[in-house]
């Protein structure tokens, strides 16, 4: 990943940095002069002053010293000379030999006799003075035509070739900032043609790209708010007819529930009203006693079952343990349908609890059980109940799972749409009233749980599963119980 540049030219406009790189690069470039060129200059000079010396020591009339110029004859003690000029005056074979001088003078050495030596020394002030000067004049004149390279290019092509373009681009964008349409463009007649240019034009596409997905963007802004007021009519609308269906619903609920009542009522009614006479005649038998006993005793239970069916009292909710309530279900349905007729097993487990209606949690398993008693029931064989429980996860949260299993032949599919509604049962004699499942599920909803019809997979029978969260308090939960699977099993359930 690239990353942003930093140091002291990063905080820089960019004719500073042109500024300070000049500065730097003349500086290096007088540096650079003095360390290649003087040495070369040195040695000029250096020349010069030995062939003065060699011409001096070779002549034997000069003896004495005038001005810069010296002629000494000696030993090598007397005239200074190091033991290495005298090793190499005598590998020289009589020819001079130059070395430098303590006074800095360039001297050449020659031997004159035995153990002694003529040197001359020589000193050239002016040829050094104007080797200065040379390089000097050579630095500056450098050093001005650099300048004259770099005024220039401030000048003449800085200004026009990048200053000028980087500030255009700044300028435009100062506009877009400002939103000023009309000049956030940079006028193509003023787009040069390099690198800068190429940079001037990706600008200006970019920004017209972006002005045309503005429009398009704001011409969908205004199609979906033409939709969305469209969409707001059409709720208002259906939520009229959905008022007005929930009214004809409740009317054909009504309806139904009357014809219902209608229906159970009609057949104890009549046998009623038959054995009434007879007794009034005083023609009643004993068992036909018996059977006025029954018929109203049918009457009563359908009474506390469309009771049951139509109270709004509050639920009570506590802590409940499962098992208890389950079992307390178990021994009121072996009561009423007989300890004889169905083995109920209650396989619910231990310290199984949460928070609900103990009563009413009752009277939900006393109509699943006595639906599947009734269901699974067979000639010379008692009905096998099993009762079981498990905690699951579904999407996301914790529900206590409670299924009801029979060994029945199953749900009907004819059953399927309507089986938690009111009077939906096959069993509509002195066993059921069609109400067992409406009144439990409305219970579980109470709970803000749900039951779940289906079949079993292992054999035949149904399952109803009733799935209670796993919380501390219960909130009121909408809609009907769920049904699963091709279901086939019959529902009684007496309230």
């Amino acid at each position: 990943m690239d990353r942003a540049p930093s140091g002291l030219l990063a905080g820089l406009r960019i004719r500073k940095k042109l500024i300070l790189l000049h500065t730097i690069f003349s500086l290096g470039l007088a540096a650079l002069l003095l360390v290649a060129l003087r040495p070369a200059l040195r040695e000029i000079v250096r020349t010069a002053e030995e062939v003065r010396a060699i011409e001096l020591v070779r002549d034997s009339s000069i003896t004495s010293a005038s001005g810069d110029l010296a002629v000494r004859t000696g030993t090598a003690v007397e005239l200074g000379l190091s033991d290495e000029v005298i090793r190499e005056i005598g590998r020289a074979n009589a020819e001079p030999v130059t070395f430098a001088a303590a006074s800095g003078a360039t001297a050449v050495a020659l031997p004159s006799g035995p153990e002694r030596y003529r040197v001359a020394e020589v000193v050239m002030p002016g040829a050094r003075a104007a080797v200065g000067r040379v390089y000097g004049l050579l630095v500056l004149a450098l050093l001005a035509v650099y300048a004259l390279v770099a005024i220039a290019l401030e000048v003449f092509v800085l200004p026009q070739h990048v200053y000028g373009p980087i500030r255009r681009m700044l300028l435009a964008d100062e506009a877009v900032q400002r939103g000023e349409r009309g000049r956030e463009l940079i006028d193509p007649a003023m787009i040069p043609r390099d690198e800068l240019g190429q940079i001037m034009k990706s600008r200006n596409a970019s920004i017209e790209l972006m002005r045309k997905k503005e429009a398009e963007l704001a011409a969908a802004f205004e199609q979906i708010e033409a939709v969305a007021g469209d969409l707001k009519r059409k709720n208002h609308l259906l939520e009229n007819a959905r008022r007005n269906l929930e009214g004809a619903d409740r009317l054909a609920s009504l309806g139904m529930m009357s014809a219902g009542i209608a229906h159970e009522l009609n057949t104890p009614l009549a046998v009623a009203k038959g054995l009434v006479e007879k007794l009034r005649q005083g023609t009643l038998t004993d068992r036909e006693r018996d059977l006025l006993g029954r018929v109203i005793g049918r009457l009563e239970k359908l009474s506390e079952s469309l009771l049951d069916f139509a109270r709004a009292r509050e639920p009570n909710f506590r802590e409940v343990d499962l098992r208890t309530v389950v079992e307390e279900a178990r021994m009121l349905v072996a009561l009423d349908r007989g300890v004889d007729t169905a083995v109920i097993e209650n396989a619910v487990g231990e310290d199984v609890g949460l928070k609900g209606d103990a009563d009413r949690l009752v009277q939900v398993f006393v109509n699943l059980i006595r639906n599947a008693v009734d269901s699974s029931a067979g000639a010379g064989s008692p009905a096998r109940v099993r009762v079981e429980s498990e905690g699951i996860e579904r999407d996301g949260a914790s529900w206590l799972s409670v299924r009801v299993l029979d060994e029945g032949p199953g749900i009907d599919p004819g059953l399927i749409p309507t089986l938690f509604e009111p009077f939906v049962s096959t069993r509509l004699d002195a066993k059921g009233t069609g109400l067992g499942l409406a009144v439990a599920d409305g219970i579980v909803r109470e709970h803000s749980g749900t039951i779940i019809a289906g079949n079993r997979t292992d054999r035949s029978g149904a399952v109803l599963e009733v799935l209670l969260p796993c919380r501390s308090a219960a909130e009121p939960a909408g809609g009907q119980g769920e049904v699963l699977g091709d279901a086939r099993a019959t529902e009684d359930g007496a309230a």
